[in-house]
């Protein structure tokens, strides 16, 4: 009889092992007191920014806000109905981060703009981002606010378009009109980022925005490759994610996620995360 219940137990045990690998487990990463990130806030910018550091009248540089502060409550969290929402917004630029450190994984997340903007994006486009693979202090960009990182652009018209965060860069199969590049899986293998020539933007490769809705986000990233996917659609694929310090080049694979306040109001919900143990095979077209 004890025998048959030690095998019993043995068998439970290989089943919950074996059926519940984290990788298979989608995590949140929202909930109501925001637990898992931290806030920091840098500088109320003006138009006419050129990444210098902010001085006040006397000539003095102002100091950032901050990390955990918070002023003007500008990351807060909202019940829609029952529903957790996540709303960004206000005049200083900064970023909700997470805790922890993510590297090979599916995130996925829901957004959609609010009616508010703040100087200096008046007469812009509403902006935001989801920074991955973020490292080291935040405030070491041209806007003096964020971590090096990978950006994946958040903006009305330009949802998954690519921007390099300090010496960050990436591959990306492009084609070129005029001075732009855009994401073409049929392009041209291209370097952008510190010292490559080419920039540190790179245009999706379509535009799938939702307007006035909820917008799909997804993010796959594996080793140094990541599929970027708005609404069901693959809009940009990248390799050889990477930075440099000094004359060195190192892998950049792994990080914290950031989330921007750029002075434009946006909201989020249904932030979660999976780890993965590959690109998915329907992807793997992408980097031939």
């Amino acid at each position: 009889m004890k025998r048959s219940i030690l095998s019993l137990s043995c068998i439970l045990i290989l089943l919950l092992s074996t059926s519940f690998h984290a990788k298979d487990e989608w995590t949140p990463l929202l909930d109501k007191n925001l637990s898992k990130w931290r806030i920091y806030q840098s500088f109320r910018h003006k138009p006419g920014y050129k990444g210098q550091a902010p001085k006040d009248e006397n000539g003095n540089l102002v100091k950032p806000v901050g990390y955990d502060i918070n002023e003007e409550n500008e990351f807060s969290t909202i019940d829609a109905n029952g529903e957790l929402i996540l709303k960004i917004g206000g005049p200083i630029y900064g970023c909700m981060f997470t805790k922890q450190e993510f590297g090979n994984y599916d995130l996925k997340l829901k957004m959609k703009w609010g009616d508010k903007k703040w100087v200096p994006r008046m007469d812009e486009v509403k902006d935001s981002g989801v920074l991955y693979h973020s490292i080291g202090e935040c405030g070491v960009e041209y806007w003096r606010t964020w971590m090096l990182s990978q950006e994946f652009q958040v903006t009305e018209g330009g949802m998954g378009d690519y921007w390099t965060q300090a010496s960050s860069m990436s591959d990306v199969k492009a084609r070129k009109e005029g001075k732009d590049y855009f994401f073409d899986n049929n392009g041209t293998l291209t370097a952008f980022g510190n010292g490559t020539g080419h920039g540190g933007f790179c245009h999706a490769g379509t535009d799938v925005e939702k307007k006035g809705d909820w917008n799909d986000i997804e993010l796959i990233t594996y080793g140094d490759k990541a599929i970027r996917i708005v609404n069901g659609q693959v809009v940009m694929a990248l390799s050889n994610s990477r930075y440099t310090v000094g004359n060195e080049t190192k892998p950049l694979v792994k990080g914290k996620l950031q989330l921007q306040c750029e002075a434009a109001e946006v909201f989020y919900k249904d932030i979660k995360i999976k780890q993965i143990d590959g690109i998915p095979a329907k992807y793997a077209a992408y980097f031939k």
